[in-house]
């Protein structure tokens, strides 16, 4: 199944619902060159990979030039959404590389202005080598030659990965899901990013029945 619902069928309620969460963003980002963009959830499932790529899509429509990141070390699946090959991904550029040539890691995709770097080989410890020095080597080059960078990280609950990455990124979406994200683990995601003061641009309701809201998306918010 294609995943990209925002570039297969652009007039789509879903389309429209996540171009309605791609302005918002904007907005929320006071948009210039190099921002950075973390999209995660509270546990697997919710669909943070979809809305991630649909986001980054959807940013490239607009003419603005797009990264697309992989940085769920663990079970980031983008590469098979995107179908492409997962070797040299963003957990060889951080074990091997100082993040100057970042280039090599870089994939394109038929999508104009949008470029995705996959996982790459799951490490034994992805939220070090996340918190690397190579990281902001790595963010330092980037944001030289891309207008977002758009990172799909691991969930938050019982793991550190996301919680460890916030400090890198300007903003930070969370990823809901209808009738399968439990509310007190919800808040608890809420409670831990503002803990460390992380800038949450707003909450995406996803997997919301077409046939019970006009919009695949039923809520969205930003803090601004």
């Amino acid at each position: 199944m294609d995943e990209l619902v925002v570039n297969k069928n652009p007039k789509s309620s879903v389309a429209e619902a996540i171009r309605v969460i791609r302005t918002n963003i904007q907005f929320s980002l006071k948009l210039k060159k190099g921002k950075r963009l973390l999209v995660t959830s509270s546990v697997k499932g919710e669909g943070k990979s979809f809305v991630s790529s649909n986001l980054a899509v959807s940013f490239a429509q607009k003419n603005l030039k797009v990264l697309l990141v992989d940085s769920d070390l663990r079970l980031g699946r983008l590469h098979q959404v995107f179908k492409m090959s997962n070797k040299n991904g963003f957990s060889e550029l951080l074990v091997n590389d100082d993040g100057k040539k970042y280039k090599k890691y870089v994939k394109e995709t038929n999508i104009e202005n949008l470029s995705v770097i996959t996982r790459g080989v799951v490490p034994p410890n992805p939220s070090e080598i996340l918190d690397s020095p190579n990281m902001q080597t790595f963010l330092e080059e980037v944001e030289k030659d891309f207008d977002i960078i758009l990172f799909d990280g691991t969930p938050i609950t019982g793991l550190t990965d996301s919680l460890v990455f916030t400090k890198y990124v300007d903003k930070v979406v969370v990823v809901s899901a209808a009738n399968y994200t439990k509310i007190n683990l919800l808040e608890n995601t809420i409670k831990s990013l503002q803990n460390l003061e992380v800038d949450i641009a707003g909450v995406v309701l996803n997997k919301v029945s077409t046939t019970a809201s006009s919009s695949y998306y039923s809520d969205y918010y930003t803090d601004d």
